[in-house]
């Protein structure tokens, strides 16, 4: 027992802050069940996190909690009964250590990033300024998985031989990216490249090149109506073969 404390004392509880040329160490993966789609009238109920070391590839902790609710009106898809949040379970200690395992990481990672980032910061869910990055939107992936510009996170797991199942809750989703994340080999970079500052994109194309558009990526009338659009970092924009305008202003915030 003495050498099990010694060894456990000698176990630094938070990582050093990474350079900006090395990229993120440690990424918390992030996954939210709410009761409906809009943050000003509904609630989040479920939070799913796991903590990723990215040298190793490995899961350092993983946390699940719900969050009391009076009703769900997404009962039939996330399927849990408004009345099981409300149980006695011991939440606000779970919203304690969320708190630990946000100290710990550099990055917060989610799929569709920009649904679950406006649930923090209200009521009971911590504000956050850590950078967040989208494992739909931010991350490319390689070609050869022949996944979708913006894949779904089932479509991911499928692509990397991950097993997939039927339930529908939070820690599910970031167990799918955890394993995906520990299957690939050039992650550093994809993270770095994913961190990049990005900005929305139209593509200057004409009908008859409108697949130039759709095969790099670009979407027609979402968001901009009328035009085939994507955020792209610098980088990408020098690696395409047709010209883009900038929709945006300036690139987009990261920081919730």
């Amino acid at each position: 027992m003495a050498d099990q404390l010694t060894l456990l004392e000698a176990v630094p509880e938070h990582r050093s802050e990474p350079t900006a040329s090395a990229g993120p160490a440690t990424l918390l993966i992030i996954d939210t069940e709410t009761t409906g789609l809009d943050p000003e009238k509904d609630r989040c109920l479920e939070v799913g996190a796991i903590l990723f070391d990215v040298s190793t590839r490995s899961v350092l902790a993983q946390q699940s909690f719900l969050l009391p609710v009076e009703t769900n009106a997404a009962e039939p898809i996330n399927r849990i009964p408004a009345s099981v949040t409300r149980l006695p379970q011991p939440w606000t200690g779970a919203l304690r250590w969320f708190d630990e395992l946000l100290t710990a990481s550099d990055v917060l990672v989610a799929h569709n990033a920009v649904f679950d980032r406006q649930w923090f910061g209200r009521d009971p869910l911590p504000a956050v300024s850590h950078p967040w990055l989208c494992s739909m939107e931010d991350l490319r992936w390689p070609a050869e998985r022949q996944l979708r510009s913006r894949p779904s996170v089932r479509d991911l797991a499928l692509a990397y031989g991950v097993p997939v199942w039927s339930a529908h809750r939070a820690l599910t989703d970031c167990n799918y990216l955890a394993e995906v994340f520990a299957r690939c080999d050039d992650l550093e970079t994809m993270l770095l490249h994913g961190l990049e500052p990005r900005q929305l994109m139209r593509a200057r194309v004409s009908y008859d090149n409108r697949h130039l558009a759709r095969e790099a990526g670009f979407r027609w009338n979402d968001p901009v109506k009328g035009a085939w659009t994507r955020r792209l970092s610098q980088r990408e924009v020098k690696s395409l073969d047709f010209p883009v305008e900038v929709v945006e202003p300036g690139p987009e915030r990261r920081a919730a």
